[in-house]
């Protein structure tokens, strides 16, 4: 796996879009998450959080995603916006800090204007904010080296999976 992975979140509205990026989060190496906001907060609850990954990945209210930003990440914002690289094309920073806007809306200028690289996944409509992060974090992964032993799947599967081909 890469090495650095953070996500910022701006002003996100569904706790079930963040507990399924938590989740994501866990699976994929994401060291912490952030967000900005108080419309998280108010409807905060891990009900998608099935593995309880907000137990072990801070998940830190901040006032500003700049303030968040880890020493040496590359800043990659996932907008879509003209003059954006597609996914497909991108190559991802082994320190990474991918800022996502509200799912009723897009990241601000500001963030915008803060970001290293800016990132679109072509599709044919807008998705939703936590399919977006699971995405990005998917591809992340399948562009890099990554485990593909027995015990790789053995520690990634639920309890309840013992099969086999």
């Amino acid at each position: 796996m890469l090495s650095a992975i953070s996500i910022g979140l701006q002003n996100p509205k569904s706790a079930v879009n963040v507990a399924t990026i938590l989740r994501a989060a866990g699976c994929f190496g994401v060291s912490s998450v952030f967000y900005t906001g108080e419309r998280f907060s108010y409807a905060k609850q891990f009900s998608a959080d099935t593995k309880a990954f907000h137990k072990t990945i801070p998940t830190v209210a901040i006032e500003s995603l700049q303030a968040a930003k880890p020493q040496g990440a590359t800043v990659v914002g996932i907008e879509l916006v003209e003059g954006a690289t597609p996914l497909p094309a991108f190559e991802h920073p082994d320190n990474a800090f991918y800022l996502f806007g509200p799912e009723d809306g897009s990241l601000s200028e500001s963030h915008l204007a803060m970001c290293d690289e800016v990132v679109y996944i072509p599709t044919l409509s807008s998705l939703n904010l936590a399919v977006t992060a699971n995405i990005v974090l998917y591809d992340r992964l399948a562009k890099s080296q990554y485990d593909t032993s027995l015990e790789g799947i053995r520690n990634s599967r639920d309890t309840n999976n013992r099969l086999r081909l």
